[in-house]
């Protein structure tokens, strides 16, 4: 049995006007685009005014929900990219539909990213169109899905919100901090609040480090010990721990000390347990401790740090 070549057509051959010729085709043969966005698609208008804009085609879901559809023959550009965003927006639709014969890298990565920042009921979709014949056989479109809504653009894009709102939380924690400190310490007093768990200033040596920690739900304030040398932050650490007794007795608690085998740093903490960056009620009474612990902290190492052989 004789086997023909799937032969491409040039998609003006098809249709010569994108507006008057693909885009009136689309219109009355929805289901090629349903096929691969993988849900219904009901025509209901063509150039459907949107402001000063009109949409290609306007459509609905099995479920009501408004669908935008933009045609583009040609490479994707930022205009289509601007104009879909602006149907969504007026039209209040809940799913946007960009067909183009070459879609180009970076806007298929706007795509997902748009997917991954987008609420959970929305959808973009990237979609290319081609057109193919075998042999003298009539031409027929070949649509292919190149980007669009998933499962895992969705977790992505809540872990990204779920960051950017710890970011926020963490500069306001530091900032009270930071307030609540002065008068009282000029430890950290010339530091800048920042979107990081940790907030340091350094200890008087090279290397060494006095660290405030926020976490959700708890916090620690620690020495922390890193020249860049492995082996002296743990010459550092030792030298330190011979004087654990007299360090601990006058800050008046046991504290963690933490060699951190297999990793160049080291550590001397003290855990402040009960409450963290999520309690936000009690954030004075949080901070009210981490304070008073560190002014303690930094007066128990402080001989010791001078003596130190560096």
């Amino acid at each position: 049995m004789p086997i023909a070549k799937l032969e491409p057509v040039p998609l003006r051959e098809l249709w010569r006007h994108e507006a008057l010729d693909f885009t009136a085709w689309l219109a009355g043969n929805l289901d090629f685009l349903s096929n691969k966005v993988g849900f219904d698609l009901t025509f209901v208008e063509r150039e459907k005014s949107a402001g000063d804009f009109s949409v290609d085609i306007l459509a609905e879901t099995g479920e009501g929900a408004l669908v935008v559809i933009e045609n583009q023959l040609e490479r994707t550009d930022h205009d289509h990219l601007g104009k879909l965003l602006t149907y969504m927006a007026n039209l209040d639709a809940k799913i946007a539909i960009w067909i183009t014969s070459q879609p180009r890298p970076e806007h298929e990565k706007a795509v997902q990213w748009l997917n991954e920042t987008l609420p959970a009921d929305t959808g973009f979709y990237l979609v290319r169109v081609e057109a193919f014949r075998i042999a003298s056989s009539p031409p027929a479109p070949l649509f292919t899905l190149v980007a669009g809504p998933s499962s895992e653009a969705q977790q992505i894009g809540r872990q990204k919100k779920e960051l950017a709102e710890r970011y926020v939380l963490r500069l306001r924690f530091w900032e009270a901090l930071l307030n609540r400190l002065q008068g009282r310490t000029r430890l950290h007093s010339g530091i800048s609040p920042n979107k990081d768990h940790w907030l340091s200033t350094g200890a008087g040596r090279t290397g060494l480090a006095y660290t405030y920690i926020i976490l959700m739900d708890r916090a620690r304030i620690e020495l922390y010990i890193d020249t860049g040398d492995a082996e002296e932050n743990q010459r550092i650490f030792e030298e330190l721990l011979g004087h654990k007794s007299e360090i601990e007795q006058t800050f008046e608690e046991s504290l963690d000390w933490q060699a951190l085998e297999g990793r160049r740093a080291c550590r001397i903490a003290y855990h402040i347990e009960g409450a963290g960056l999520k309690d936000e009620d009690r954030w004075p009474e949080l901070q009210d401790k981490m304070i008073d612990a560190m002014i303690r902290f930094e007066k128990a190492f402080r001989p010791w740090i001078k003596q130190l052989r560096m």
